[in-house]
């Protein structure tokens, strides 16, 4: 039985995407000989900032890159977000029916709250896991873990959901199922490749493998 459900953030429950974007290629305008493309970006979403920023910079020092990064990004932050279809309905009947909720995000703290309290859902998580908050970010497992213990959880009876490969290894890493999601614009064919416990169409979904609600679901292989 399922007792405990962990989320990413960006791009599983909220949808930063457009924000994240736009804030690379905000950073990056004029500041390198061939332009960051959304190309680019997509594929390496889910990973720190920091070695997104090394990565498309080729620099180890790439404080003013981040600061200027967040710096738009909190700027534009309520115009460009939301919630996906059915989260807060999904995340509240969970919630109601006793099921432990925590957040695992490579993102830092401000800005993570500022999405969850955008979007209605700050008050159903009681561990939000932070990349501040872990020496080692995802596909490590020391996330899911700190989140865990902040819960009283045991990983027996826990799931990850996510929308990279960097949420699916860190589950499987941890020794719980993963939930990938189908809304991931890395696309289906891409989450496939790393084996996750379900793939999921809609957030609903959730329900049904955790017990709370019985439907149909679509497991992978």
């Amino acid at each position: 039985m399922i007792h405990t459900v962990l989320f990413d953030l960006d791009g599983t429950i909220i949808d930063t995407n457009e924000l994240i974007i736009q804030s690379f290629l905000h950073t990056f305008e004029n500041a390198l000989g061939e332009p960051i493309t959304r190309e680019h970006i997509i594929p390496n979403m889910g990973r720190p900032l920091i070695e997104q920023m090394q990565l498309f910079s080729g620099r180890d020092n790439v404080g003013d890159l981040v600061h200027k990064y967040r710096a738009f990004n909190i700027d534009k932050h309520d115009s460009l977000v939301t919630e996906f279809p059915g989260v807060r309905e999904t995340i509240s009947k969970l919630h109601a029916a006793g099921i432990k909720l925590g957040i695992v995000t490579s993102k830092v703290r401000i800005t993570s709250e500022m999405g969850l309290r955008l979007c209605g859902l700050y008050d159903y998580f009681d561990s939000i896991v932070c990349v501040q908050d872990v020496k080692w970010p995802k596909p490590d497992p020391e996330g899911i873990r700190k989140a865990l213990k902040e819960l009283g959880s045991e990983a027996q009876g826990a799931v990850m959901v996510g929308d990279s490969h960097y949420d699916v290894e860190a589950a499987h890493n941890a020794g719980i199922p993963s939930v990938a999601v189908a809304w991931s614009l890395k696309g289906i064919p891409y989450l496939e490749q790393y084996n996750p416990t379900y793939i999921i169409h809609d957030i609903r979904e959730l329900l049904t493998i955790t017990g709370v609600e019985e439907s149909s679901i679509e497991t992978n292989g």
